[in-house]
């Protein structure tokens, strides 16, 4: 299984950027991970015309046969138990998962409809850099909480 980050936008911030980099290379330690940037900017479009672009973008960088999860602020919500529960179930099936991450307008509605599942990392609405560094902080947590090691405190 490799486990593909779907982004979109570049990480502008010098320091978010190398804690999303800390993050990868920590969970490495635990399976593939791939992050992706797609292209977007709003410029003069529209906030749809924006999304449809680059849901467009995100569609085209998906991997063949893979579980397609969009993450959007009105997905399912799980802890760090929960999701480490899900990241070993993608282990198990053996087959690639992407995450999808939109851009300042969020995801497309075709990007929602063709995902298998939707997930929040939060009811409140992030910044999209400020969710990829989230996301990969919690991948790098459900390896450690599969492999049984001390970072996780959490209770459950």
């Amino acid at each position: 299984m490799i486990v593909h980050v779907l982004a979109v936008g570049k990480l502008r911030d010098a320091s978010v950027r190398a804690a999303c980099q800390d993050y990868v290379t920590r969970a490495r330690r635990y399976f593939r991970i791939e992050v992706r940037e797609v292209a977007g900017r709003a410029s003069k479009r529209s906030a749809l015309e924006t999304t449809k672009s680059e849901g467009k973008a995100l569609l085209a960088a998906l991997p063949e046969n893979g579980t397609m999860v969009a993450l959007t602020r009105t997905g399912r919500a799980e802890d760090s138990q929960r999701f480490a529960g899900r990241v070993a179930a993608w282990q198990r099936s053996g087959r690639d998962v992407a995450l999808l991450i939109g851009g300042a307008f969020g995801l497309d509605p075709e990007v929602l409809q063709r995902s298998d599942s939707q997930l929040s990392l939060s009811s409140f609405t992030l910044p999209h850099e400020m969710a990829r560094l989230v996301l990969l902080e919690q991948l790098y947590r459900a390896g450690t909480i599969l492999k049984g090691e001390p970072y996780h405190k959490g209770s459950g």
